[in-house]
């Protein structure tokens, strides 16, 4: 597959299941947070922006790390979860968008791409460097998640970072990286 994944892709996915990769009940989907959250622990982010956020599960951890937290997802039925899962945090806000066609018109000091690059394409993975290029305030942090399994989507999660890592180059760096048995976890910092 050469193209990004279309949102009817995910929109039958939540249809089958509420939590299509059991972010809920699955382990490595803690242990993936936890080592996210850790990462970002330290500072105090003014406002943060997540990208398939889903249902909400990171975007509920995340939130005590921000000021402003804007979740944004390509499929209605997940936000709806992640709303409800985050009502008691009035700081977090979620908006319907499709990446990278879509991007929310505000600035950010932390912005989390937690396993959706590898459903981009490559040119798409490249206008979402542009966007967060754009959009990152000086000093911001940028976290990418990627899984490392074999799948038929449009790139791998190593060859995803790595193309995102070279297309920001120029205004990013990266400033700590880790790799797990199933994931790997990359912190940039403009």
């Amino acid at each position: 597959m050469t193209q990004s994944r279309p949102p009817e892709h995910f929109a039958r996915m939540y249809t089958a299941n509420p939590d299509p990769w059991g972010f809920l009940t699955d382990p490595y989907e803690h242990a993936k947070y936890e080592e996210s959250i850790k990462v970002l622990q330290g500072r105090r982010y003014v406002a943060g922006l997540e990208v398939g956020c889903s249902i909400g599960v990171l975007t509920q951890r995340l939130a005590p790390l921000c000021e402003t937290l804007f979740g944004i997802d390509v499929v209605a039925e997940a936000l709806g979860s992640a709303a409800a899962r985050c009502a008691a945090q009035n700081w977090v806000s979620f908006q319907r968008m499709q990446v990278p066609e879509e991007w929310p018109a505000k600035h950010f000091d932390l912005i989390v791409l937690s396993e959706m690059l590898y459903f981009l394409s490559a040119t798409d993975i490249e206008r979402c460097a542009e966007h967060v290029k754009t959009s990152l305030l000086p000093g911001g942090a940028v976290l990418l998640v990627n899984w490392l399994g074999e799948s038929d989507d449009p790139m791998t999660g190593d060859a995803a970072a790595n193309h995102f890592i070279s297309a920001t180059a120029a205004r990013l760096r990266v400033t700590y990286q880790t790799r797990q048995t199933r994931y790997r976890l990359d912190l940039l910092r403009g």
